[in-house]
Parts: structure tokens; sequence; C-alpha cells
């Protein structure tokens, strides 16, 4: 098959990569220069993708995979279309489309009849149908369901680990119409392997469920759970504090349930998704206030850890106060809706003077972020934010004149902190 892959960020470079690995002919389009210079002399633009390095010079060298800015001449050369640009949502839960409006009259202006057309951006519900099927049939003058198929298939994958989950979890897509779905199902049949799990309800593989907006709400319900499975942990450690109880020995006994299945609590819940796509559930479904109270916890959570210091601590007024982690999460070089940015500025809120260090991130990188680089300065207490691998052994030593830590994410060894008033939250 011909096939071109429309965004070659942390996504659609791996699914770029694993396409050409089963031996079909793909071309990513991506609107940023760098990028594509980079990937068409293989080599990765950006890092932290387990085995990306190895499989992009292996598809770029067997002439399998290349790379263009030319959208429209990617998509007028291909059998089908895979779209996978950024979605961004406001912080009061207004989507913008517009990358994704422009990546669509791209497509449409280079899309031939019998083409397949799958977006795997998570959208809201009816956005498939809504919203890019009049752009592509504008932009066209083609029909979606007679003269292309359409379909959306949400990616189900983390950063890090994405050729690991492309195995490992169903292929969920619901088309347009019937002829659609099966268009887009013989289709990552033809892109994808499945690991054999006799875990699930039906065979692992490509998962039809019946439209496009079913697609679409299963995305958001799987992800928008995760958010409301948090809050409610969190919550539960907040109360935990209050009475002198270890809120993960609860977790974890209510876990040996077969029915429970609670969540970590922690200082922030970043990322790309599961802090976005509640409040894209929101924007479709605006009465469901247990999703929004949920948000809401989580959002508090920062304010909390910094609560917990300063209870302890004193007054952190002229205090400094080293934030460990800039990242969202532990091993993956990436900010989005980190953590890192409401404990910053929570801390100066009550006067505090923060620091911020990654063992992922040089100085530089930290103040093009705005996060003020930690470079030797005196510091009196410290707040884990992000649950890196080195933090585990990070001790007292470490950090002299450290009064009080704030673990956020329960990563350090309490051992390793003779002297110093160690707090969890819930615990």
């Amino acid at each position: 098959m011909r096939i071109c892959v429309v965004a070659l960020g942390k996504i659609g470079l791996p699914l770029a990569v694993q396409f050409a690995a089963k031996g079909h002919h793909v071309v990513g389009a991506d609107v940023d220069e760098r990028v594509v210079r980079l990937v068409g002399e293989g080599t990765v633009p950006f890092p932290g993708e387990a085995g990306l390095d190895v499989r992009l010079k292996e598809a770029v060298s067997a002439g399998l995979l290349r790379a263009t800015t030319d959208t429209a001449a990617a998509v007028a050369e291909a059998e089908a279309v895979v779209v996978v640009v950024p979605l961004f949502v406001d912080a009061a839960g207004e989507p913008d489309f517009g990358w994704m409006d422009e990546a669509t009259c791209a497509v449409a202006a280079g899309l031939r009849p019998g083409t397949l057309v799958s977006y795997e951006t998570t959208l809201p519900v009816g956005t498939t149908r809504g919203r890019w099927a009049p752009l592509l049939e504008q932009g066209s003058g083609l029909t979606a369901g007679r003269d292309f198929a359409l379909v959306f298939s949400p990616e189900r994958v983390l950063t890090g680990r994405v050729f690991a989950d492309l195995r490992r979890y169903p292929k969920l897509l619901g088309g347009v119409d019937a002829e659609s779905a099966r268009r887009g199902a013989e289709f990552y049949r033809a892109v994808l392997d499945f690991d054999d799990r006799d875990d699930l309800p039906r065979p692992n593989g490509v998962w039809d469920l019946g439209s496009a907006e079913a697609a679409e709400l299963a995305k958001l319900a799987e992800t928008t759970y995760r958010d409301v499975n948090i809050g409610l942990a969190n919550q539960f450690a907040r109360y935990a504090d209050t009475v002198g109880v270890d809120v993960t020995r609860v977790v974890e006994a209510c876990n040996t349930q077969p029915y429970s299945h609670i969540h970590q609590p922690g200082v922030a819940v970043g990322g790309h998704c599961i802090p976005v796509y509640p409040r894209m559930y929101l924007w479709n479904d605006p009465a469901a206030t247990v999703v929004r109270a949920a948000r809401e916890a989580n959002e508090a959570m920062p304010g909390y850890a910094v609560d917990l210091l300063e209870r302890e601590f004193g007054p952190l007024t002229g205090a400094g106060v080293l934030v460990l982690g800039a990242a969202y999460r532990g091993g993956v070089k990436e900010t989005a809706f980190s953590g890192v940015f409401p404990v910053v500025a929570a801390l100066r809120a009550r006067g505090a003077q923060p620091y911020v260090s990654d063992p992922l991130y040089t100085a530089a990188e930290l103040s093009a972020l705005g996060l003020p680089p930690h470079g030797g300065q005196p510091v009196s207490a410290a707040v884990v934010q992000a649950d890196h691998a080195d933090y585990r052994v990070l001790s007292a030593a470490d950090l002299p004149g450290v009064r009080v830590l704030v673990d956020g994410r329960r990563v350090t060894d309490p051992d390793r902190w003779p002297g110093v008033r160690r707090l969890v939250i819930g615990g």
C-alpha cells in the first residue's frame, strides 16, 4: 500500500515507521521543515521513544519511508491517509480546531476517489462526521462514504512505548458508514500486529465499534475514567491526611478485590491526554458533574502539595524551594500540562523562591520553559513533582540544608532522608 501519515510527532512518526516495517510505502507529511529534514535523514527529531531510532533508520534506508512538507501532494499519491495532528483545548475547555482544520483542508486538496482517510487524534464526539466529512467534501468535490472512506480510530498508546502498545491493545475504529468501517478494518489489519491476550472478551485485533461517534466516545471515556479515578484517589488521600492513615495501604488492600481498581494519588495529573480529554468530554456533555468535580480535584493537587509543605515548614516567604522534576511523568522528556508549572506558581504565591531541576533537562531548556533552573542556590525545602528513577536513590546528602521534603509521587526512599521531615500525599 501507499500510505500518507499527516503530522510526524511523537505518535505520527512511530506510526509511519510501523507501517513501513510491514512493507508499505509511507510518506510522512509535516509542516515543520526541520522535522521533515531529520526524518529524511533517518534521524529521530525527538528523544525517548523506545526502538524508534533503529526502526526509523531501517525504514528510510529501505526506501519505505520519506517525508515532505507538501501534504496535498503526499495525499494524492496515497491509498490510505492517517491524520495525527494535535488538537488543543483551552483552559475553558474549548477545542481549538485550527491546526486540524488546516491539515484537513490540505488532505482534501489531494484527496482522490477510493482513498481511505482515518483520524487518530482524539476528538469530541461528532467531529469526524460533523466537521471533517464536510471539510473533506468541500475541498475535494467528493462524497464521504461514497467516493472515499472515512473512519475515526483513536490512538491508544503512551509515548515512550508506542510500538509495544500498538501490539498490546485492540485497535478501535468506527466509520461514517459500514463500507468505510470495513475499509478501515482491512487497512489496520494490514499495518499492525497484535499480541495474543486471553484476558479480553474477544480476540485482540481491530474492533469495529459500529460508528465514528462510538469510537470517539470510547477514547474520551477511557481517558476520562482515569481522570475521575485519580480524582477519587486524591480525595481519599486528602482525607487520609486528616486522620493519620496511609492511603496507599488502603488502596492496596481495596484492589485485592476484583471490583476495585483505585488509582494512585499524586501531586499532579499531566500529559497530553488525561488533563485534556475530560475537558473535551465536558464540551460534549457539560452536565457531567462527576467529570467536572474530578477535574477540579486534580487541578487542586499542586496547591495542596504546597499547603502540606507550608504546614510543616512554616511561612515560606524568602525560602528557597527546589522542585524536583519538570516532566509530567518519570522518564519522559515532556512538560505538557506538567504539575511543575502550578507548583512553581503556588510557591511564588506564598513568597518562596522556587527552583527547578530535572535530569532530562538542561538549565537552558528549563529557562526556555519559563522555569527557574537550580544552579546550586541554597534551598531549605523540596517538592518531588515527577517520578524519575533517579529520585529513588536521592538522599538528604544530595540536598544539604533541606529540612522538609514533600514527595508528591512516593518515589523517594524514606531511609535516605534522616533528619529531614519527609511528607507524602495521603499518608
